[in-house]
């Protein structure tokens, strides 16, 4: 049975990714009662990253840094969907999301560029998608990966 988010997730023309291999040791997600903590996703593809090296602040820089904040929006959903044992219609609100771009040092912009997931959020679960956030500006990313981000998540029981 296909989820009423996974069929909007199809009318925005968005896809959940393939199933990959995590680079470190760690649980994709750690569950806590009603509460879902993902961990940091990366801009990865079928295990290769889509998006990689600094961000800049051009405007096709910024629009690079939004396109992999929507791919790490999709891989955060494809592990809550494991979360909710395969149904995303459980989702009752995003709490948070921690978004990480890899930049150069005075890189302003970092809001603007999680903001690519942020939309994702927001467009599949409409109030309930809206968040607490944090958008920082770092030197380095596993794979080299321009961004990364990780999500807390209610769950109706």
């Amino acid at each position: 049975m296909t989820s009423q988010a996974e069929k909007r997730l199809a009318e925005l023309g968005l896809i959940l990714p393939p199933d990959w291999t995590p680079r470190g040791q760690f649980l994709p997600f750690r569950r806590d009662g009603s509460t879902v903590y993902l961990s940091g996703q990366i801009c990865e593809w079928d295990g290769h990253v889509t998006h990689e090296g600094p961000v800049h602040e051009t405007p096709e820089g910024l629009d690079h840094g939004r396109k992999a904040a929507q791919i790490c929006a999709l891989n955060l959903l494809y592990r809550l969907r494991a979360a909710c044992e395969g149904d995303l219609d459980r989702v009752d609100c995003v709490l948070r999301l921690g978004g990480f771009v890899q930049c150069l040092p005075g890189f302003a912009q970092s809001p603007a560029v999680i903001n690519g997931a942020t939309e994702v959020f927001v467009a599949l679960f409409g109030e309930s998608g809206w968040h607490a956030r944090t958008a920082v500006g770092v030197s380095g990313l596993p794979g080299n990966a321009s961004v990364e981000v990780d999500a807390i998540i209610r769950l109706r029981d």
